[in-house]
């Protein structure tokens, strides 16, 4: 098991004090809130503020999950109870993909870019929504990703190979890419990570010289400190968002949707590559959070997919923000 470093205090004095040091001048969100006209959310995107970082959910559909062998080491009989608490369906799970777009010292970063034209068909709404939020993709400075999978990288680049942020310098996990890039391991790997892994060198190889890797436990960017969260996948990242008071912790894939993975931390779903070692990691990252009162957002909550922690019982339950028409 990878050894890797949760601690509270070092996450938060580190975000904190780094953060502290940063220019944090607001650029501009198009030209309605450059007018100073009130900022009215839509479906598809929501806009709140972690200190003066302003920070845009951006929605980009769902794909519907069977219930059947979702979860690896519970029983259906208990998931289905799960969800029926969670008043949802009992025979599948809408998994909504919800990435951020952080603006902060007049530069535009993406914490992940959603399917792209490669998901399921009720999923792909990310440009369209991102769009309406008022953004460009060539006004995007710097793409961050916290891990590989699909619904993480192929709205970087189109089918076709046609990269969507021309002017974007894009970081990864240096423990990510040392798995997916490594030849040895995908010669290695089941028939059935094949496809992930040929997925991972049509997003990066034509841009693999130009690549920056980022260690965990380090400010990659003004306020954005990223954090070692392995288990979901080995290099796979999260996020400590530091402004002022403000504070957020970006949960990436930590947890699938939380009414199952949340309440239950020590389940452990499918796509989680080494099970016990995400639930070690997602059990303390909850606490974590929710011992610090710390703001969350996670990729699969329901939109817009932020909120806090409280704990409860054995686990814990995500508490929604509450819904504001303007930031």
């Amino acid at each position: 098991m990878t050894d890797f470093n949760l601690s509270r205090r070092g996450v938060i004095a580190g975000a904190g004090a780094l953060a502290a040091a940063a220019t944090l001048d607001l650029p501009g969100l198009g030209p309605a809130y450059a007018q100073g006209t009130p900022v009215n959310q839509a479906p598809g995107f929501y806009r709140y503020k972690i200190g003066d970082i302003t920070v845009t959910a951006i929605n980009d559909g769902f794909a519907k999950r069977p219930l059947e062998g979702f979860v690896r080491n519970a029983e259906l009989a208990d998931v289905k109870k799960a969800m029926a608490e969670a008043f949802l369906p009992p025979d599948a799970l809408n998994i909504t993909f919800t990435t951020l777009a952080i603006q902060q010292g007049g530069k535009l970063t993406l914490i992940d870019t959603g399917n792209g034209d490669s998901g399921a068909p009720t999923s792909g709404t990310w440009m369209t929504n991102f769009k309406a939020a008022g953004f460009d993709a060539k006004d995007v400075s710097t793409v961050v990703f916290s891990h590989f999978h699909g619904d993480h990288i192929n709205g970087f680049r189109t089918k076709d190979g046609t990269a969507r942020f021309p002017n974007a310098e894009v970081m990864v996990p240096a423990a990510e890419w040392a798995f997916w890039m490594d030849d040895a391991k995908m010669g290695a790997a089941p028939e059935a990570m094949k496809g992930a892994f040929a997925g991972v060198r049509r997003v990066f190889a034509p841009i693999a010289k130009d690549v920056k890797q980022y260690e965990g436990g380090k400010e990659i960017l003004p306020g954005i400190t990223a954090i070692a969260a392995p288990g979901h996948t080995p290099g796979h990242t999260v996020f400590a968002v530091a402004s002022g008071a403000g504070r957020m912790m970006v949960m990436s894939d930590t947890t699938n949707h939380p009414a199952l993975f949340v309440r239950n931390p020590d389940w452990s779903a499918v796509f989680d590559m080494d099970g016990p070692q995400a639930a070690a990691t997602r059990r303390k990252l909850l606490d974590m959070v929710s011992a610090d009162k710390m703001q969350v957002a996670f990729y699969h909550a329901p939109f817009p997919a932020t909120g806090y922690i409280a704990k409860s019982g054995n686990g814990f339950e995500l508490v929604p923000v509450q819904w504001s028409t303007a930031i």
